[in-house]
């Protein structure tokens, strides 16, 4: 079938088809297959593969593949170009509340406190793991049926203009950056870039006077909402809610004071009324978090005791802000991604926690370009300054960080790894006990490797 409108194509999608694939090992029976193209497979070359396995239709780019099978291959310009126009179609016959989020650090963590605190009154479709790219975005619109009330998208990047791609995609109604930090700049070229791509959401609401939600306590932010007149904003964050930290002994959790005369109840006496809110997070960086998702979650209706009750009830996983006891130790492992800004905050926070013999394990941040050494350089530094009682580096970029800093790291041992399986060889042969253990590194360097060794 050659040259068919988004418009026909979606009617044989919607029609005739019991969803998206992607992926020949796990087809749905009666599916439309996308013959999607990556570094390292061309999915054209899996069509009939597809089709054989129970797929209704499939979507292809290459001629001879059409020619094949005319009735049930669906030749196009671009398959990753059509699935997601595709998705924006879908998207757009449903008139619910979309939100979406992207930011530097937390937006996972956000996304899934958010859609928690919406599960309590709303049918949601959100972001599953960290689907949140090109091909993602798109697979998570096309969740959206006739029984879904809200959707909650993540939206990542690593380029100029891509978060620019997922808003026209995912036509939001509401939008929330959780911050801008010092991430992906080999892409991204300077921090100033990052807030450029990060902005292109705000962009996209202020064209369609579309609902920001932002954190007033954060100066980049309220300067980049400031810009886009158009856009509607809803303010959040410690000084418009009144929320404090609360630190309680013996425990490494968040826990939070929150009292905002338009999320809480108020009593008889005209003030308003506090509530306890007891995470099962780790930092205090996720105090943003919980009020970004409370404030989403009040806009929308949600009563307030079913919103803290969602943040109370959730429990981090994939290896971010979890806390692990093992049979010897206590881990705070938080090795899915790591740049400058979550970096320095994982290790000021893990130096104020109550918790016994702190060791550090830290992986290099990657994808910082010209600016890695300097950042790293800056990581040793406040480690070093922190007073832990051992410090574990893994990767070339720490080492040499630690060959430039030497001078400034007080007489402080940093132990050098090349990659964590080494580091994992060195626990087994001189394993840690009674200690609590920090891990942070970015995805490539594999961190959680060594868990088994703790």
């Amino acid at each position: 079938m050659k040259n068919l409108e988004i418009e026909e194509i979606y009617r044989i999608y919607s029609e005739n088809s019991s969803g998206v694939c992607t992926d020949t090992r796990n087809i749905v029976p009666g599916s439309m297959f996308f013959a999607l193209r990556g570094e390292t497979f061309n999915g054209n070359d899996f069509v009939i593969n597809a089709l054989d396995g129970g797929a209704a239709y499939a979507v292809a780019d290459e001629p001879a593949v059409e020619a094949a099978d005319p009735e049930r291959v669906i030749l196009v310009e671009s398959v990753l170009e059509t699935l997601q126009q595709l998705a924006r179609h879908h998207r757009r016959q449903f008139k619910i509340p979309v939100i979406a989020l992207t930011g530097t650090n937390g937006k996972t963590t956000t996304k899934e406190l958010i859609a928690a605190c919406l599960r309590k009154k709303y049918n949601v479709v959100a972001t599953e793991g960290n689907l949140n790219n090109h091909i993602g975005v798109p697979l998570t619109l096309f969740r959206i049926n006739a029984e879904t009330q809200a959707a909650v998208i993540e939206m990542g990047a690593s380029n100029p203009g891509e978060i620019a791609t997922l808003v026209k995609l995912a036509c939001p109604s509401f939008g929330l950056i959780t911050n801008v930090g010092k991430a992906h700049l080999q892409g991204f070229g300077s921090f100033e870039g990052v807030m450029a791509t990060k902005g292109e959401l705000y962009d996209n609401l202020n064209e369609y006077r579309k609902i920001a939600f932002v954190n007033v306590d954060n100066p980049y932010l309220v300067q980049m909402a400031s810009t886009r007149e158009r856009m509607q904003l809803v303010p959040y964050g410690t000084s418009n809610d009144g929320a404090k930290i609360v630190i309680e002994d013996g425990s490494p959790f968040l826990t939070m004071m929150v009292s905002n005369p338009c999320f809480t109840a108020v009593e008889e006496n005209g003030e308003p009324e506090w509530f306890t809110v007891r995470t099962n997070l780790i930092g205090s960086y996720n105090s943003d978090n919980v009020l970004a998702a409370l404030c989403v979650a009040t806009y929308m209706n949600v009563p307030a005791t079913d919103a803290v009750t969602a943040i109370e009830e959730y429990v981090p996983s994939n290896n971010r802000s979890q806390l692990t006891k093992t049979e010897r130790n206590s881990l705070v492992v938080d090795a899915y991604n790591a740049n400058p800004t979550s970096m320095k905050a994982a290790i000021e926070n893990f130096a104020q926690l109550n918790m016994p013999s702190k060791v550090l394990v830290l992986g290099d941040m990657l994808e910082l370009g010209k600016d890695s050494l300097m950042e790293h350089i800056g990581v040793v530094k406040l480690a070093a300054d922190k007073g832990f009682e051992q410090i574990y580096l893994v990767g070339v970029e720490f080492a040499q960080a630690v060959a430039a800093a030497q001078g400034d790291l007080h007489g402080m041992q940093m132990h050098l790894f090349e990659d964590s399986i080494a580091l994992k060889e060195h626990f087994n042969e001189k394993p840690l006990s009674g200690c609590s253990v920090l891990i942070k590194g970015s995805r490539g360097k594999r961190l959680e490797r060594i868990i088994e060794a703790l």
